[in-house]
């Protein structure tokens, strides 16, 4: 099987500016916009793409503009309004915004959260990296024609959002996790529920694997396309399933524990190839390994205890001078806060580190020229980014 490798020496290069300038006129190249509605586009992102028969010479993503300023929205609430503001800039992982700001809060504010909250926090970030991974791995079969993997998987995030509705009230923006711990402890009956749903995904990703995995047309379109040079990983801040298909085992949880990952035992996969088929494959046995540790927490976590610090009057809430850093692995890589305080009752700055905006935009970028126009839906949803992260 041939390997994908780009030749852009043939396209128009960019100038000393570093802008590309293709000329129209000639007929040989074609502008046409891939999305936002469309196979591939997570969102309501697009891409304009220049063409040159039904090979790309060029690419540039466009986010859409459904959110704009939240990070200067957050300076202007106080600490707990930000909270119906960091569940939205990544609306398919709030969960991982929602733990990453007040972990930020609580180490300014030296609150210490209870051991039982920590249990539920971990629970809950997996519950949601099973469903973000449910998400690109209907995805990656959506764009390939394989719909009836999306239609399975999507029955299996239902039930998912289920346990999410049963335990926070609400099926995607929770607010579950504050500073000081969580809302609540887990419902009676909760661990027999969650475990009916993880036999019923794990028999639906078995058919899925056979589906997808074992597919002479899907190794076709996914072997050796899109692969992503490991050099670059460093300069496009490369990181998650992207990475780790490309032999990277980096992994947040292993290399930097928190919360009670340490208390965990759970393997960081990965692949070699760094093409679709390999980010796939990472993302497929992550799948299989949330599972596993869902029911370690289950588990192991205690069964009683408080939930919840004592917080001081949170409407007239001042928090010391500082600043710091707090990063997790979501389920596309690295999700970090910057977060710093001025002594006042709002915050001074936040900025979202998210790997959306390297992936979307700049990698992507780089990826594209070269590609085949039937390539590129399967291409950008292997990349696993959610675009409302990028214009934060």
């Amino acid at each position: 099987m041939l390997s994908f490798q780009p030749d852009r020496s043939q396209y128009p290069q960019p100038g000393p500016d570093g802008k590309l300038e293709i000329d129209l006129e000639t007929g040989k190249y074609l502008k046409l916009w891939h999305g936002p509605n469309h196979p591939g586009i997570t969102g309501n992102m697009s891409v304009e793409l220049t063409v040159c028969g039904d090979e790309v010479v060029d690419g540039k993503t466009h986010v859409g503009y459904l959110h704009r300023g939240f990070e200067k929205l957050m300076e202007r609430r106080t600490f707990i309004q930000v909270f119906p503001i960091v569940c939205r800039v990544c609306v398919p992982e709030p969960d991982f915004n929602e733990y990453c700001y007040a972990a930020a809060v609580e180490e300014l504010a030296g609150i210490e959260v209870p051991k039982l909250a920590n249990w539920i926090r971990t629970l809950i970030l997996e519950m949601r990296r099973f469903n973000s991974y449910m998400m690109a791995m209907g995805g990656i079969s959506g764009a390939l024609g394989l719909g009836v993997v999306g239609q399975w998987l999507t029955y299996v995030r239902d039930l998912m959002l289920d346990r999410f509705e049963e335990l926070t009230g609400a099926r995607v923006y929770h607010m579950f996790i504050l500073p000081g711990g969580v809302r609540g402890h887990l419902p009676e009956g909760f661990e027999a529920r969650m475990e009916e749903v993880l036999q019923i995904a794990e028999k639906y990703l078995a058919d899925s694997e056979k589906l997808m995995f074992h597919s002479s047309v899907f190794k076709t379109r996914t072997q050796g396309v899109g692969v992503i040079d490991p050099a670059l990983f460093e300069r496009y801040g490369v990181t998650g399933p992207n990475a780790r298909a490309g032999g990277v085992a980096k992994d947040l949880r292993k290399d930097s524990p928190y919360l009670v990952y340490d208390q965990l035992d759970f393997t960081v996969h990965t692949q070699t190839k760094s093409d679709i088929y390999a980010r796939t494959m990472v993302r497929y046995k992550d799948l299989h390994e949330s599972i596993h540790l869902i029911r370690q927490i289950l588990e192991k976590m205690p069964k009683s205890g408080p939930v919840m610090s004592k917080l001081p009057n949170v409407l007239h809430w001042k928090i010391p001078r500082g600043e710091t850093y707090i990063k997790g692995e979501s389920s596309r890589g690295e999700f970090g806060y910057y977060l710093v305080t001025d002594g006042s009752g709002y915050p001074r700055r936040i900025n979202v580190r998210g790997p959306s905006y390297t992936h979307a935009m700049a990698l992507l970028e780089h990826l594209i020229p070269g590609t085949n126009i039937s390539d590129v839906a399967a291409l950008m949803v292997s990349l696993h980014t959610y675009p409302p992260e990028i214009e934060r």
